[in-house]
């Protein structure tokens, strides 16, 4: 049965609230699983409200105040979801970070906020913590899961998770009381959770969300995909991500489904088979790494599983989206199809944990058009949506029956959205966001008096279907040395369609033509050069091999040709690449934490090679400071050649000015 929608949600207003609801109504339906050791363990309803006013109770009795805030440092673990329920249950404010963070980063964030308490997994981030301890002043106590390498490490304000909740659970009697008047307190317009931007383009801000933007979308969002509490869940994503708060705990709490934590990122894959998820997000990359992963294996099939596959996909592609979508599909197809789903589409969907997927999305960035049909040809009702932290996730959504690969479909519930005179996306929806914290000129640009947010993207709604299309961000988008429109994201997304590429850079703007910088995808490429018996011995003598530079020409000019068909775009063809000799790193400042490119910083550092591709060279040779996975800073020198790629001849014309 449904959540009660019927409830007010203001009555339900908070996530506590929320929890207190689903103890009375699904007390020992199960609410979490985690993975550890090989084996799953569980909590219901009650068992995790308990964990949570245990953990609300110590943290009174560390002197936690209304207000403060409580940094949240880990992997997906019930833990970690229950400690942001505690911090709100006694009037604080949980800040969940990226737990790949380095301790400068984590340092900038703790000190920006001014957390008192700091709730974290293990020794590495404790270590992170106490290495940035110095500027950190307001930072009093440290709460760990995992006690191990920790015993000898001063503990004065270093305490363990579990004796926190025993001393909460000690002192109840005097305690409770506090606790009690705490959460009578929370209303709808109280703070519910601070994340914090992946600082595309400077340093990170810091979001405040209300309980009513959480709650508002949380709910409107599941009427809208019809959610009940029978989904199941993967949190694998990090919890600084918006989108793992609102899936994990907002759509959870509100719904009453189960949140399963994998044991670590290596068994993720074979964590998501084994709990076949009902409900699912993933980022377009993950898709693409597991399709990459797919046609591998099949390169390596025998002949009859080859052809039964190749036979049976192609089956798929005509009809299988037209049957997801209930549309009419000759009888002789059907059947076809059947027959494929029990040789091919069934067994595949089951070994990539897909077998129960009811509703899946992606977003972040675009996904290719085959990648996206491919999923969908499987019966798999892979879904895209468009969203930002400052709209608590949701802005547009595609409903069943109208999803397509280029477009992020129509304004989710309770959302208006329009499109302002230079191009860019508005919106208003009670998700918007309440402030930048200690940011008020930035909230003053993005956030307008009468709610209206500034996405910074660029885009149309279509006149026949009503969907939004996103062209590109609109800082982003330029004019060429001729005028025309310069879109570098709409480019390179096409570019990282081929699974050979992992990312790409592209820069043209004020300028005669387009160039680009390519990653390679090293497990892609490397089992294609040891099908083609390419011996290579690191990533950057692969990049450089001239059959590898041969394939990425032909998917650079493939590209080429499908950018020339937009008359709009066609001027953003590529004249010239290179590969870069090193993947785009996070720890080296080129990418944010969610694999956003840092264009500005990448244009920086790497201007000698952007000079090289604009003034002829055929080669160019270069050094660059790269972070190792310990933290050591070294140098790695190449000679990297420079390309010339084949163009589509159009019509020049000149945009508006």
């Amino acid at each position: 049965m449904l959540a009660d929608s019927s409830v007010q949600s203001e009555a339900l207003n908070s996530i506590p609230a929320l929890l207190a609801r689903n103890v009375e109504k699904f007390g020992a339906r199960t609410a979490y699983r985690e993975k550890e050791y090989g084996i799953w363990q569980s909590w219901t309803w009650a068992e995790a409200a308990k964990e949570v006013e245990d953990l609300a109770l110590g943290l009174l009795g560390l002197g936690i105040r209304e207000g403060d805030f409580v940094a949240i440092i880990g992997r997906n673990r019930p833990y970690f979801y229950w400690a942001m329920v505690a911090a709100q249950s006694v009037g604080a404010v949980p800040v969940p970070m990226y737990q790949d963070a380095n301790a400068q980063e984590l340092g900038y964030v703790l000190g920006h906020c001014g957390a008192r308490y700091a709730i974290v997994d293990d020794q590495e981030q404790v270590d992170k913590i106490l290495e940035e301890k110095d500027s950190l002043p307001a930072l009093e106590h440290v709460i760990y899961v995992d006690p191990r390498g920790l015993r000898k490490y001063d503990h004065t304000h270093l305490h363990q998770y579990s004796h926190i909740q025993q001393i909460g659970r000690a002192a109840y009697d005097e305690f409770n009381p506090e606790l009690e008047r705490r959460l009578a307190k929370l209303g709808y317009d109280d703070t519910c959770v601070m994340l914090y931007t992946s600082g595309t383009t400077g340093k990170p801000k810091g979001v405040v969300l209300s309980n009513r933007n959480v709650i508002e979308s949380s709910k409107n969002s599941a009427a809208f995909d019809n959610l009940t509490e029978e989904e199941e869940i993967l949190a694998y994503l990090p919890m600084a991500w918006v989108g793992d708060f609102i899936f994990s705990i907002g759509q959870a709490y509100w719904c009453g489904f189960c949140v399963n934590c994998p044991e670590n990122a290596e068994t993720m894959p074979t964590d998501l088979r084994e709990i076949g998820p009902t409900y699912y997000f993933a980022p377009p990359r993950f898709f693409e790494t597991q399709l990459t992963s797919v046609m591998i294996r099949m390169e390596d099939a025998g002949r009859i599983k080859k052809w039964l596959f190749d036979h049976y996909m192609k089956v798929a592609r005509e009809v299988g989206p037209s049957i997801l979508d209930g549309r009419p599909v000759p009888f002789a197809r059907r059947l076809s199809y059947a027959l494929g789903n029990i040789f091919i589409y069934g067994p595949l969907k089951n070994v990539l944990g897909l077998s129960r997927i009811r509703v899946g999305y992606t977003a972040g960035e675009a996904i290719g058009p085959e990648i996206f049909e491919f999923y969908r040809s499987l019966g798999i009702n892979l879904k895209q949506l468009y969203g930002q932290t400052e709209a608590t996730v949701f802005i547009t959504q595609q409903p069943d029956g109208e999803v397509r690969a280029d477009t992020v479909g129509v304004p989710s519930p309770g959302v208006e959205v329009e499109i302002r005179d230079n191009g860019e996306v508005y919106y208003r929806s009670p998700g918007v966001f309440v402030e930048y914290y200690k940011n008020p000129e930035s909230t003053a640009d993005t956030k307008d008096a009468e709610g209206w947010v500034a996405t910074g993207d660029a885009g149309f709604f279509e006149e026949s279907t009503g969907h939004l299309r996103i062209i590109d961000r609109a800082k982003d988008v330029g004019k060429m040395a001729d005028g025309r429109m310069f879109a570098p994201k709409y480019v390179e997304n096409k570019l990282k369609f081929y699974p050979n590429i992992l990312e790409a850079v592209v820069f043209g703007a004020g300028r005669d033509f387009c160039t680009a910088f390519i990653n390679i995808d090293l497990n892609a490429v490397g089992n294609w050069a040891e099908r083609n018996n390419i011996a290579y011995a690191s990533y950057q003598e692969l990049a450089a091999h001239p059959q590898v530079y041969a394939m990425i020409q032909d998917h650079v000019e493939e590209v080429n040709r499908s950018v020339a068909e937009d008359e709009m775009l066609s001027g953003c063809q590529i004249h010239r690449f290179l590969i870069l000799h090193k993947e785009l790193d996070a720890d080296d400042g080129e990418l944010t934490r969610t694999r956003k490119v840092r264009r500005r910083i990448i244009e920086e550092k790497y201007a000698d090679l952007i000079k090289a591709l604009y003034d002829g060279s055929s080669e160019i040779y270069t050094e660059t400071e790269v972070t190792y996975e310990d933290g050591r800073k070294g140098r790695i020198s190449a000679t990297l050649e420079i390309r010339d790629a084949s163009v589509v001849a159009t019509k020049a014309k000149v945009a508006a000015q």
